[in-house]
């Protein structure tokens, strides 16, 4: 994927926005920024979409701002003209979008059929768009799709909501998803902007899934760590296991068998998506030691210890 696209994987949500009025275009971008997505599709459905653009690429250039339903080469000028990063479109015309890799712009054109993702391969590209995808068999699809093209990405668009977004997240080859139901256009034109903000960071939240994993108690030796877990055991019924390093007393307490990170232990804390997690929690200040990542095979992150502990505990995030 492109840098870009790499950027919307971490974001995880674009919403996708159709604007009637440019003058929205501010407060919008501020509480999508404030509600923890600054990322988004502005539709060129509308007169207003050139101008929403520039206004949002003008004032917050942190925002990764997009044009979607791009469907010529006349729109796809205005859209870079405007400050669009990357363009959509709703389905797969292959002059479409050469002509858009023409101006260097990155473009994640729709597909709905192997035919067209072949297409997309032929032309360098690794991310498409899959539209509508509720409508043409949701996350089965995509699955099945994807499983002879191992280098292609997919953003699902059309019919994603709060209740499916991670059936569509949690497979690898989705790279984000976009959604429209934390920006309808009635919300949009009555001004609700702090209900906006208010559902993208519960649509935040809803992508993380943040839970606790599991305790870690530090202990001086493994005898230590014997008798703290057989307590555990005895009076809760959490029924000891002995690995390696550690003492785990049903699913929830570590007792480590040496000193650990973290004065008192550690916190493992569950998330949907590790990379996911590191950037919106970076966006709030949070920081990373760095030197304790820990990468999967696809060079995703599956450990990351925050820098600092909370209440004498290290913090660690790890895969759901």
């Amino acid at each position: 994927m492109d840098k870009i696209c790499e950027e919307l994987y971490r974001i995880g949500i674009v919403p996708v926005i159709a604007i009637d009025d440019a003058k929205d275009a501010e407060p919008l971008a501020r509480a999508l920024i404030e509600g923890g997505l600054p990322a988004a599709e502005v539709t060129f459905r509308t007169e207003a979409a050139e101008e929403a653009i520039r206004i949002i690429s003008s004032k917050f250039p942190e925002m990764i701002v997009g044009a979607g339903t791009v469907l010529n080469a006349e729109q796809a000028d205005r859209a870079k003209a405007a400050g669009a990063r990357f363009i959509v479109s709703p389905g797969f015309n292959r002059k479409n979008v050469e002509y858009i890799q023409s101006i260097g712009v990155p473009v994640v054109p729709g597909t709905a059929t192997p035919g067209e993702v072949e297409q997309a391969i032929e032309l360098g590209l690794t991310a498409v768009k899959f539209f509508p995808a509720e409508q043409n068999g949701g996350i089965a699809k995509i699955k099945a799709m994807a499983a002879p093209y191992t280098k292609m990405h997919f953003m699902p668009t059309g019919g994603v909501n709060k209740n499916n977004l991670n059936d569509y997240l949690s497979f690898g080859k989705v790279f984000c998803a976009g959604g429209s139901w934390m920006v309808k256009k009635d919300l949009i034109a009555a001004g609700r902007f702090d209900e906006i903000e208010k559902m993208t960071r519960e649509a935040v939240e809803t992508m993380l899934g943040f839970t606790l994993k599991h305790i870690g108690i530090n202990e001086e030796n493994e005898a230590a760590a014997e008798k703290t877990a057989d307590r555990f055991d005895q009076l809760f019924g959490f029924v000891k296991k002995v690995g390696n390093s550690s003492i785990f007393a049903g699913n929830v307490i570590e007792v480590m068998k040496a000193k650990g990170p973290g004065a008192m232990g550690h916190i493992a804390v569950g998330t949907n998506n590790v990379d996911r997690a590191v950037y919106h929690l970076g966006r709030r200040g949070v920081k990373f030691d760095e030197s304790s990542f820990k990468y999967d095979a696809e060079e995703h992150l599956k450990v990351a210890y925050l820098a600092d502990e909370i209440g004498g505990f290290a913090v660690h995030l790890v895969k759901n």
